[in-house]
């Protein structure tokens, strides 16, 4: 590998940690209602599993309440189902032609274990970027090694993939502390 396709490796695969990372943090509730909760549940519609936003219009109203109308009425059952055993912790009620979710304003302890899980989440994210910038790293070794770079290039390239890891730690931990913040509001 040239040393311009292990940074752009590295970096891409660091961006995609901290997409997943950004994901994730949209499912967790913050005591207000957003469609965000129930993007990570999957309903098993004709023997896949889909995601509801591609099966059924998501929206809020009066910031308490999630509405999903299904743009096939003969699967609010199966979308019930799934919501029922998601870790979302909302009770659908379904009047047979779309779904309410009422979210209700969270406990003390529960914005508590809310807040541990987005840093949890954090080191995991953290984690997958220090995998990242190992491999990064292992890279450029094997090719000073194999006589396609300098020992300069070599740490050249190791300083700007330690940079690298820097700016997505920093990102992942903006994130993380933004939404703690946001889930600690009352």
């Amino acid at each position: 590998m040239t040393a311009d396709d292990i940074l752009l490796d590295t970096e891409e695969r660091m961006e995609k940690a901290a997409q997943v990372f950004h994901g994730q943090l949209q499912g967790i509730r913050t005591g207000r209602a957003t469609p965000g909760l129930v993007d990570s549940i999957r309903v098993d519609y004709y023997g896949s599993q889909t995601p509801i936003k591609q099966m059924a219009s998501v929206t809020v109203r009066e910031g308490e309440q999630i509405v999903i109308r299904p743009f096939d009425a003969t699967q609010i059952s199966a979308i019930v189902k799934a919501i029922q055993t998601s870790e979302v912790g909302l009770t659908p009620n379904s009047d047979g032609r779309l779904i309410r979710l009422n979210v209700p304003p969270l406990s003390t302890d529960r914005r508590r274990q809310l807040a541990a899980r987005v840093k949890e989440l954090a080191e995991e994210a953290r984690v997958a970027i220090r995998n990242v910038r190992r491999d990064g790293n292992k890279h450029a070794d094997t090719a000073e090694k194999e006589k396609t770079m300098t020992e300069d290039e070599r740490d050249s390239i190791k300083e700007q993939v330690q940079d690298l890891t820097k700016s997505y730690e920093g990102k992942i931990n903006d994130l993380a502390a933004s939404k703690e913040k946001e889930i600690m509001e009352d």
